[in-house]
């Protein structure tokens, strides 16, 4: 599973550090390098191209893995090039900026969009498959996820609009409901539709989420 990501264009990157002129790249060798939009080789462009835009890159580097607190440990290794720079730019997840932002008084610029965590299907295809909402049913839906598979994240069977076994809203895709049942006809269990609750608890959606385990 990859935390899936796309780069921003140049020109949004250049607008969050129009005050700052020397930056300090770090990219990240696990889901940025593997969707190909922050790993050596991004990194190494993305220098290329802020040079080119008149700014000057102090440094670089790509964390084994952005989003880990051994990023602290590699920051403070390379104190004496980041105290040339104004700022760092971050190619790397969400999860991977506020890393850093922890662990420097730096202002800290994300070079990414965070779009969804997902796996890996044709090369640099990647599928959502889970939205993490704190209350699966897949035990009920024969392992396909309503909330996910389905485009309007639908508990209560497919909408009016299917046509099919195809989505009212991406036509080109199954509909979730009509995977669901079909998997659970195959398994022998369509008994279990009649044990889908149609009122899902959201409480546990709700942002931001913390929870202590054990």
């Amino acid at each position: 599973m990859y935390m899936i990501t796309e780069q921003k264009p140049l020109d949004e990157v250049l607008r969050q550090m129009e005050r700052e002129q020397a930056i300090y790249v770090l990219g990240c060798g696990t889901c940025p390098a593997a969707c190909h939009t922050g790993g050596k080789p991004e990194v190494q462009d993305m220098a290329e191209r802020l040079s080119q835009a008149g700014k000057t890159v102090s440094g670089w580097m790509v964390a084994p893995t952005a989003c880990d607190d051994s990023t602290g440990q590699a920051l403070r290794r390379e104190a004496a090039v980041l105290g040339q720079a104004d700022c760092v730019l971050v190619m790397a997840c969400g999860y991977g900026v506020q890393t850093v932002v922890r662990h420097t008084d730096m202002p800290v610029y994300p070079a990414l969009n965070t779009l969804f965590l997902g796996r890996e299907g044709a090369p640099r295809e990647f599928v959502e498959l889970c939205l993490q909402c704190g209350s699966c049913l897949l035990g009920l839906t024969a392992g396909v996820c309503p909330i996910t598979a389905c485009a309007k994240s639908l508990v209560n069977g497919p909408c009016g609009g299917y046509r099919d076994g195809k989505c009212e809203v991406h036509p080109q895709r199954d509909c979730a409901w009509s995977l669901i049942y079909r998997r659970l006809e195959a398994l022998g269990q369509k008994e279990k539709l009649r044990s889908i609750p149609y009122l899902k608890d959201h409480s546990k959606f709700c942002h931001p989420r913390h929870v202590t385990l054990g």
